[in-house]
């Protein structure tokens, strides 16, 4: 895989070139490939990303909005970070051209896959983040993430759980619950089943490639529910 294209598209070279290649390898294809020298997946790299995308996004909320309460700083957080818009800067940058996945994964779309595309995001941040530090990752992100942030731009990217969390706290309602009721598949193409429920009545269920994914399915179902009723 030939990642010269996208460091010329986003203007980074990176030192660690192989540190770059895995934060682009899919579980799927270094699980097709474990007999032949490829081991390292992008999963570790992505927890670290979530980490650091949290606290450079914290911190330009702190300052960019200091009228904002704590809760609605972590309420705009969880709408820049979120699946939905992490995946449409993902898409944006043409990440999906550049990931290493298995054959079962390219055949049903994974390239184009929500989760997978956000999760790619995480993980390139966290390579970057251990290749180039902070600071550079910090500019990265304002020129890719925090110069979209208008308040146009966040309502469009609040995901199916903020929608659904915001409602029942409009109604006073009670707290929402996510439960994976199902797990299907082998390790490397797994799939999960998930249901929302609000004081154990089930609103939703809905299935995906990761849990956060299902979630999002449950709450998308849940949501649909409720407008019809």
């Amino acid at each position: 895989m030939n990642l010269t294209g996208l460091e010329q598209r986003i203007g980074i070279s990176f030192e660690n070139k192989k540190l770059f290649q895995q934060a682009f390898t899919h579980t799927s294809y270094a699980h097709e490939r474990k007999h032949s020298g490829v081991y390292s997946d992008n999963e570790r790299l992505e927890f670290l990303g979530d980490a650091v995308l949290e606290l450079a996004v914290s911190e330009y909320l702190f300052y960019r909005y200091p009228e904002m309460s704590e809760g609605e700083l972590t309420r705009t957080r969880a709408r820049v970070v979120c699946e939905p818009s992490l995946a449409s800067f993902a898409k944006e940058l043409e990440f999906g051209r550049y990931v290493r996945l298995g054959k079962g994964e390219e055949m049903t779309g994974g390239r184009s896959r929500p989760s997978l595309l956000a999760d790619a995001f995480e993980a390139f941040i966290g390579a970057l983040f251990l290749d180039q530090g902070l600071e550079v990752v910090k500019h990265f992100l304002h020129v890719v993430v925090f110069s979209k942030l208008s308040d146009d731009w966040l309502a469009s990217m609040t995901d199916a759980k903020s929608q659904l969390q915001e409602r029942v706290q409009q109604e006073r309602m009670g707290p929402l619950e996510y439960r994976i009721v199902d797990t299907q598949g082998p390790a490397h193409d797994r799939q999960f089943i998930a249901e929302v429920y609000l004081e154990n009545r089930r609103l939703g269920q809905g299935a995906g490639r990761s849990k956060k994914e299902a979630e999002q399915q449950a709450a998308t179902e849940a949501l649909k529910h409720w407008r019809k009723g």
